[in-house]
């Protein structure tokens, strides 16, 4: 069995060697640990991997055993993920097919290693995408009159296949409170780069009209606050007077989609820790 450990807590001495040491004693081989300390916080945080070659262990246990002999005396939050057990992940999505279609692609591929139950849309447009692909699709119409009802529908699904992340693949919507207290760090959002200078509804057509000489994609973890949750990845291309807005449109729907996919797999994979409002990024 293979696991993933994560770690933060205040920088304090003797904490890798005792984390090793307990593993060790589990009779668990490390196969990988990378660390970094925020040095003006004094903050640490830790990632390990590593594999159990006895038939007989039990992941409960173990993390119970964890954290009795170690997080509590140092004071750290830790999780511990079986790498072996997919994540479920729900697909948010309005009109817009790219990025849905890119990701649909990696996960037929066997690229993205993930399941995904359903696909909600409050739009019926994409639904022959869903069927293409065989995947559920709900259509849940949102706006200001039955907001808290989609939510709360949106609510029912999301615990009826226990859904461990979200992503919003160009979803134009706000996501309620309720979805985003309830997936702290676990809802991934995809928008050009432009943001704040050019939002609105045509933020290409605004940086066209101002010259712009890079274009960008940004992905992010969701919070209250409309865009203002701690970054994953991004990317950037450069432009010129010779693009038109359409190469503008194409090259940034390319970057929302090589974006957005990365920030799938740095998520699946168990590669990011959160500190505030900014995110520590392990390879």
């Amino acid at each position: 069995m293979k696991i993933t450990l994560l770690i933060s807590c205040i920088d304090q001495k003797g904490i890798i060697s005792k984390v090793t040491d307990f593993i060790h004693q589990k009779e668990g081989n490390i196969t990988y640990l990378d660390q970094y300390v925020e040095r003006d916080k004094k903050k640490f945080f830790m990632r390990l991997e590593c594999e159990f070659n006895k038939t007989h262990f039990e992941l409960m246990p173990f993390k119970n055993n964890f954290k009795k002999n170690i997080s509590d005396i140092f004071n750290f939050s830790f999780n511990i993920f079986d790498n072996n057990t997919k994540k479920k992940m729900a697909i948010f999505v309005s009109k817009y097919e790219h990025c849905l279609y890119d990701i649909l692609s990696r996960y037929k591929s066997g690229e993205l290693n993930i399941e995904i139950p359903f696909i909600i849309s409050n739009h019926i447009e994409l639904k022959i995408i869903s069927n293409l692909f065989e995947i559920p699709f709900y259509h849940i119409p949102h706006s200001k009159k039955n907001k808290d009802q989609a939510q709360n529908f949106q609510i029912k699904l999301l615990n009826k296949y226990k859904i461990d992340f979200i992503v919003l693949a160009r979803y134009m919507q706000i996501i309620g409170k309720k979805i985003t207290n309830q997936y702290q760090n676990n809802i991934i959002n995809i928008h050009h780069s432009f943001l704040p200078a050019f939002a609105g509804a045509k933020p290409y057509h605004s940086a066209f009209e101002r010259g712009v000489k890079v274009i960008g994609a940004t992905s992010h973890y969701v919070v209250n606050e409309l865009d203002a949750g701690p970054i994953i990845e991004q990317s950037t291309r450069r432009v010129s007077h010779l693009n038109s807005i359409e190469d503008l449109i194409n090259k940034g729907k390319d970057l929302e989609k090589i974006v957005l996919s990365r920030a799938i797999k740095i998520h699946t994979q168990n590669k990011v820790l959160v500190s505030n409002n900014k995110t520590i990024i392990f390879s």
